[in-house]
């Protein structure tokens, strides 16, 4: 039986990954911090993590990619993804006025994952203007966090699953600022998928180019254009080592067991540039896991 790692039970990691497998016959294994997560599979306790890396409203989650890039060696085995419905979570007795009826004026403090509370800026901006804004690692635990904390005019962002775990109530449903609202997620690990099939493959590289070497990222992207080689995203990240270096996360549409792609992975490396694979894997629609 295949053990995954993710973030705690009750986050949009959690019901992403119970779509993914679906019914398939696997192991969970919660962890609070996304470090933990990682590590998780990377000690061989776990055979895949779970990760969020991109999100239709914040974008890249920076510190995910941070980890995948800089902290661990977990080759990516499959992507897909999920929509990402927030929730204001709490107790409805606890915020009511005088008449019975709910009053934002009463939330003191909102909690939630950083990316989670930047997709429900407007929604924030709007009705809890004056309340505190603290971050927490995932938003099961803002949920849990709430729980604990009765009585001091606390909320959470999270999805529905945790407002019931928990025993709280969902105060307002749907408070993203899109409704397209979609979190990308990569399952991480040693071994290759291969439980699902797509027809949709994708390679993963980092690019680092080489020093005082103009036209080097023209002519990078060249070697995949002539070739008529689609490239799906195009990310400079820093490499952490000297100011104003930086390497590009690059995702192609197409797999390495091709001719065109290995050909244009030479051509690049033979100009200086350092090239980095973190995956050739199957990609899939959230309508493919319906």
């Amino acid at each position: 039986m295949k053990r995954i790692a993710l973030l705690p039970a009750g986050s949009v990691s959690d019901e992403a990954a119970k779509q993914f497998f679906g019914d398939k016959e696997v192991e969970w294994e919660h962890h609070r911090l996304i470090a933990d997560v990682f590590q998780a599979t990377e000690r061989g306790d776990c055979h895949y993590s779970v990760i969020p890396i991109e999100n239709t409203i914040e974008g890249s989650v920076n510190l995910h990619m941070d980890w995948i890039v800089h902290e661990v060696d977990l080759p990516m085995q499959a992507e897909w993804v999920y929509p990402s419905i927030q929730n204001l979570i709490g107790r409805h007795d606890e915020l009511e006025d005088g008449n019975g009826s709910f009053d934002y004026s009463c939330i003191r403090k909102v909690i939630s994952h950083p990316v989670a509370m930047a997709q429900c800026h407007q929604f924030l901006r709007t009705y809890i203007p004056h309340a505190e804004k603290e971050h927490t690692g995932s938003t099961a635990e803002a949920v849990r966090y709430v729980k604990e904390h009765p009585g001091e005019g606390i909320v959470a962002i999270g999805t529905g699953r945790a407002a019931v775990n928990n025993g709280l109530d969902v105060l307002a449903k749907g408070i993203t600022d899109h409704d397209n609202n979609y979190t990308r997620f990569m399952l991480v690990g040693p071994e290759r998928y291969t439980a699902r099939q797509s027809e949709r493959i994708k390679t993963s590289i980092l690019i680092t180019l080489p020093e005082d070497y103009p036209g080097a990222l023209h002519q990078v992207l060249s070697a995949f254009a002539w070739r008529r080689i689609n490239l799906s995203r195009i990310e400079s990240r820093p490499t952490k080592k000297k100011l104003g270096n930086y390497y590009f996360y690059i995702e192609i549409e197409m797999s390495l067991d091709t001719v065109l792609l290995p050909a244009a992975l030479q051509e690049i490396e033979a100009i200086g540039c350092q090239i980095r694979i973190l995956g050739c894997y199957p990609s899939f629609s959230y309508q493919q896991l319906l």
